[in-house]
């Protein structure tokens, strides 16, 4: 235990020396070692007992994670390693492998400056693991290459020296092909792995040992050792001449930069705000004297300290006591308690320096994505973009009446730590709804509403989300108020696929109030909108936009809240089934406004805007969208027809199938309708040996002749009449 304190010692001695930091995540697809391998380094650094090291999974400490055997939770741990004769803090961030919880890596990424990509030896690249290398690049994050599993390539597909090097060579190809494809142009000649300067690893993080090539030169070992420790089954003898933690930890302090290299890199990419300005040259040079300004990535619930805001603070440092304030919230917060995170341990201290990962306990306002700083009008952070959204709900209600209260403050808080889960009250039914981004999400949300939260719950079957859109211009459509003295004139057409794809990539930012407005307009006319479009754009909803192709009506400029309002409530609801609209351009092309504003007060005018918007919809051809998701099934040649007929039932597209070795993968698209207890049937069809992974691939238009059942489906799941309003309603 005495090697435990001793490091927490050094750790707090290392937190303000900048130069001997580094944030580190590692990332990587489900099941290719990420968790196992974080074990590893921490009981290297003495952290944990090195026997139950790839064992215990310290950093699966929720109970579903080791139940389940996968990891949820991004969690963090702090440790010390000796590289040369100096020490160095390593912050490292374990992060999900699942497509479902793809949004805590994204956080994750914010908070660190360099990561590990795990990769499978025997799975090689796979779709999970081009997801983490983006999202790594997007934030400016240097990735290094760590292939795992080496002794199964041996001792399993008994491959010979030569042939393993061959996979390593296509692995290494593969992830820089990925790199260079997403890389800032600046970094395309430093940031590719390369064997030779050891910026590639090789090992077993199961087994503890690992290998790089400037290790092999200082210590004599060669591949050819590597394998015969492997084949003769003495990988135990191979950890102690090799240590995995040793390794990769030296290859980190190497070739990935300390927080004030990193921060000037980062900071212009991840803050838009005035670099010259106090705060943005503090942040530039990791000043722990300047402003405070720290991102929260992630909100912890502790039973007994109750919500955790654990973040990285890029400026300043923060202290018991202190009064910050959650940028867009009312009310300043008190600090309570600042702490080091070790797994599930944290351990309290004075106070944290900027270029470090802090646990801190009082930030009630906190939400994952927030900024937290000592001046209000600070700007804040870059909104974290998700690359996928959810796409699938359940509907919630608690078992007794007596917890109806607690639930709702229970959700509100599932959705502060979890941001990729929406959580919206429907206050007509009164149901509960919860969207999150798979069935295992949302399973895994409910267990610890259950028992974390101690509320019973019942929800239903899990239901997909669809979006409505439409399929042509159409309009102006006449919308007359209730008491027939103003009317709207609407004109509805598809927005540019362009605008849509840079809205969701994040590329494109227009929620909120837009700051450089000149900058959007230029961009949006670079995306395709006209020059006049883009200058009489009003406001943004989602992916939809409304632009106000008018001129000179006497008493709009009053009414113009009005109609986004109505504008807002039309995208929420679209007219095929109340789902959400995406895609759209709404044009309002004239109005004819009552002088007195009595009569053109909000009962009157937002009824007859959404009428308008609504009635054009009809007339363009209202269409609904599906999400879709891509299925990498691979499967022995054998039981590939099991496999393809699964595939085929469940109205998927094959795309692709290529030969590796003796198992086919297969590469498909598949509506995500159709996905529900993939799982229990592929393993019956394939008896068991088929693995496969998906990818969210965002909405597509459900086929013309299922539209009008699946239509009436949602109508009367919502209690709605079966078909939907057409336009000869909306002109009667």
């Amino acid at each position: 235990m005495g090697r435990k304190e001793d490091n927490i010692k050094k750790a707090q001695n290392l937190m303000t020396k900048h130069e001997m930091i580094r944030n580190i995540g590692i990332a990587a697809h489900i099941d290719h070692g990420k968790t196992t391998l974080s074990d590893n380094l921490i009981a290297g650094a003495g952290m944990m007992s090195e026997e139950l090291a790839g064992k215990q999974l310290l950093l699966d400490f929720d109970e579903q994670e080791q139940a389940r055997g996968i990891t949820i939770n991004a969690a963090n741990a702090s440790m010390v390693h000796e590289y040369g004769d100096k020490e160095f803090l390593i912050n490292l961030i374990d992060t999900p492998g699942h497509v479902d919880f793809g949004g805590d890596v994204t956080r994750a990424m914010r908070a660190v400056d360099g990561s590990i990509v795990v990769v499978c030896a025997v799975e090689g690249i796979m779709p999970q693991t081009e997801t983490v290398i983006r999202q790594s690049l997007k934030e400016r994050v240097r990735p290094l290459l760590f292939i795992n599993k080496v002794d199964r390539l041996i001792n399993e597909l008994e491959v010979t020296p030569e042939q393993m090097q061959e996979r390593f060579m296509k692995i290494i190809k593969n992830v820089n092909d990925l790199i260079m494809k997403m890389v800032p142009p600046e970094f395309k000649n430093e940031w590719g792995v390369k064997v030779d300067d050891g910026s590639v690893a090789f090992g077993s993080a199961y087994h503890n040992w690992a290998i790089s090539v400037p290790f092999m030169k200082a210590s004599g070992i060669s591949f050819k050792d590597i394998y015969d420790f492997c084949a003769k089954d003495e990988q135990r003898a191979l950890s102690k001449k090799a240590p995995i933690h040793q390794i990769l930890l030296d290859m980190v302090i190497e070739h990935l930069p300390d927080p004030v290299v990193a921060q000037k890199i980062r900071i212009p990419n991840i803050w838009h705000g005035d670099i010259e300005s106090p705060v943005g040259q503090s942040m530039m040079k990791c000043d722990g004297k300047g402003p405070v300004a720290m991102m929260v990535t992630k909100i912890m619930m502790d039973p007994h300290a109750g919500e955790i805001a654990i973040g990285r603070m890029f400026s300043g440092s923060i202290k018991r006591g202190q009064t910050l304030h959650v940028l867009g919230m009312p009310n300043p917060n008190r600090v309570q308690q600042v702490s080091l995170c070790v797994g599930s341990d944290r351990i309290a201290v004075d106070d944290i320096d900027a270029g470090n990962i802090v646990a801190v306990n009082g930030l009630k306002d906190a939400i994952a994505g927030s900024t937290v700083a000592d001046n209000p009008e600070m700007d804040p952070f870059e909104k974290i973009v998700h690359y996928s959204e959810p796409v699938v709900t359940v509907a919630i209600e608690a078992k007794h009446t007596r917890d109806l209260p607690k639930l709702v403050e229970v959700l509100r808080s599932v959705a502060k730590a979890d941001p990729s889960i929406q959580v919206e009250i429907n206050q007509e039914t009164g149901e509960h709804l919860m969207s999150g981004m798979g069935e295992l999400h949302l399973e895994i949300t409910e267990y610890r509403i259950r028992n974390e939260y101690g509320v019973e719950i019942q929800s239903s079957p899990p239901i997909v989300v669809y979006r409505e859109c439409v399929e042509k211009q159409a309009g102006p459509f006449e919308g007359k108020s209730p008491n027939k003295h103003n009317k709207f004139f609407m004109v509805v057409s598809p927005l540019e696929e362009e605008i849509v794809k840079a809205i969701r990539e994040g590329t494109l930012q227009v929620e909120g109030k837009i700051k450089d407005t000149k900058a959007v307009f230029a961009q949006l006319q670079e995306l395709g909108l006209t020059k006049e479009e883009a200058k009489k754009m009003v406001i943004f909803e989602g992916s939809n936009v409304l632009i106000d192709g008018t001129k000179g009506i006497q008493y709009l400029h009053e009414t113009m809240e009005l109609i986004k309002e109505a504008f807002k409530e039309a995208c929420n609801r679209g007219p095929l089934a109340e789902e959400k609209v995406m895609g759209m351009k709404v044009k309002l092309m004239d109005a004819k406004l009552h002088e007195d504003t009595i009569h053109r007060g909000p009962a009157q005018v937002i009824p007859a805007a959404r009428q308008s918007i609504y009635g054009a919809m009809c007339l363009a051809g209202r269409v609904l969208m599906e999400p879709k998701q891509m299925v990498y099934v691979s499967v022995p040649q054998d039981v590939m027809g099991g496999a393809t007929g699964e595939m085929q039932q469940r109205r998927s597209i094959i795309e692709d199938m290529t030969q590796d070795g003796d198992m086919t993968v297969i590469k498909a698209k598949a509506p995500v309708a159709e996905m529900f207890g993939f799982s229990n049937d592929m393993r019956s069809v394939t008896g068991g040996r088929a693995m496969w992974s998906t990818e969210n691939s965002g909405f597509e238009r459900v086929p013309r002749e299922l539209q009008p059942e699946v239509v009436s489906q949602i109508r009367t799941r919502k209690g709605l009449k079966p078909e939907p309003y057409d336009e000869h309603y909306y002109s009667s």
